[in-house]
């Protein structure tokens, strides 16, 4: 063997024993008020290891384990912005940083998580609000593409990529046509177009349908075309049910109500997104266990003669229906500037009747059941991921911080662009 074999031998040995994964260290997070949300607070140390939390209670932390003093502090699980398009928009004056729409009004094959911007300034300003999580999908047409749930740090969208395709996603149209101050012309040809929206929404679900039955009798060498193929999932049964389910955008009653109807028509389990008039038919939403992501609860009423209370309590209204519900910060470029605020949605619903214990399962654990993973985040219990946040004081109080978050086991920043430019100024020279 020459010399040069038994260098590169040597070498390759080297950079194999480099690349196996080492077993993570465990971390004890001790002396926090842990905020389990499916069951009451106590006192207590958190294990992670391995990017899940292995033990929760009262014991000794063997020798050589990491320990991170949390007294004094809350120890929650990351919150959940379910509706967002976080990671999708920059700046709103920037075109080149917006990718929340596309041509055509039948997008069913738009993947959210394919336009994710890792490097978004808008990112660890959510954190520094505990969203670890934000639900993105993109905003236009009739059928606008199936979304994704990601986490709010990481190095590439597939890092980031909590699970995709989550919903696929359906934007209802308005139903009231409005005939005030219209001509006979204009109302028709609104009329009209509200009509036009629902076949064509019909009309992509046949379709799909057709396409699935054909991809069933003939799947060797039928084309894929990938708009229909997207929508497999939804129409085409499986032995493990349907696995991805629609999410029609709606907020009023009777945008509402059709979905609903058309919903039972097509046999789709639904969700309900945006829902501003969702107290008004929570009956149906109950019987038909139809769960709602909000909009943003800080908000106008929708029309002039409600009382300016109606936002806030609707939370508090589907709670008593026993209506399934998320908190979100809508799907605006303004909106996703400002999820750090999503906690103190939450916190106006407490103030108007939803009791704190609702809320914060609506921003943990019921948005994460709500999107098909309740079993694996959500909530501080025993093999779940450990994506935690521990604040100063109790974390729907309007001046707690948040002081520390990880990622399924990993400190992540909370450093943001804005407080680097604080400080930066803050120390200037002031001669």
């Amino acid at each position: 063997m020459s010399w040069r074999i038994a260098v590169a031998l040597l070498l390759g040995a080297a950079s194999i024993a480099t690349a196996q994964p080492k077993e993570e260290a465990e971390i004890a997070l001790i002396g926090a008020t842990i905020h389990p949300v499916s069951g009451p607070a106590r006192q207590g140390t958190v294990l992670l290891r391995g990017g899940k939390i292995r033990a929760i209670g009262k014991f000794e932390v063997a020798a050589g384990t990491k320990t991170i003093d949390l007294t004094g502090r809350h120890l929650y699980p990351g919150l959940i912005d379910a509706d967002t398009v976080l990671g999708l928009t920059e700046i709103g004056s920037v075109k080149g940083s917006q990718d929340t729409r596309e041509v055509g009004q039948i997008n069913p094959n738009l993947r959210a998580e394919r336009a994710i911007n890792p490097d978004s300034e808008l990112f660890p300003v959510a954190r520094t609000g505990g969203v670890l999580f934000a639900h993105v999908v993109a905003r236009s047409g009739w059928i606008s593409g199936t979304s994704a749930l990601i986490y709010t740090a990481g190095k590439t969208y597939e890092d980031m990529t909590v699970r995709a395709p989550l919903l696929l996603h359906v934007r209802w149209p308005r139903m009231r046509i409005e005939r005030r101050g219209k001509t006979s012309d204009q109302i028709t040809k609104a009329t009209a177009a509200r009509e036009a929206v629902l076949k064509g929404i019909a009309a992509a679900f046949r379709e799909a349908r057709a396409y699935a039955s054909a991809r069933v009798l003939d799947s060797s060498t039928r084309p894929r075309d990938p708009k229909w193929e997207a929508m497999l999932p939804v129409v085409a049964p499986s032995r493990r049910g349907r696995r991805v389910r629609v999410a029609v955008h709606a907020q009023t009653q009777a945008q509402i109500e059709a979905a609903l109807d058309w919903g039972r028509r097509e046999r789709l389990k639904l969700v309900i997104v945006g829902g501003a008039d969702a107290w008004r038919v929570a009956t149906q939403l109950h019987d038909q266990d139809v769960p709602v992501i909000l909009s943003p609860v800080q908000r106008l009423p929708r029309r002039a003669h409600e009382s300016v209370e109606t936002a806030y309590r609707v939370a508090a209204r589907l709670q008593i229906a026993k209506v399934r519900f998320a908190f979100s910060t809508g799907g605006s470029g303004f909106e996703a500037a400002n999820a750090r605020n999503l906690r103190l949605h939450a916190a106006q619903a407490v103030g108007y009747d939803l009791p704190p214990e609702a809320a914060l399962r609506a921003l943990t654990l019921g948005a994460a059941e709500i999107l098909g993973l309740g079993d694996r985040l959500g909530s501080v219990e025993v093999g779940k991921e450990a994506t935690l946040i521990a604040t100063d004081r109790p974390l729907l109080e309007d001046t707690a911080q948040i002081s520390h978050a990880w990622i399924r086991g990993r400190a992540v920043s909370l450093d943001t662009r804005q407080l680097k430019l604080y400080e930066r100024f803050r120390k200037r020279d002031r001669k």
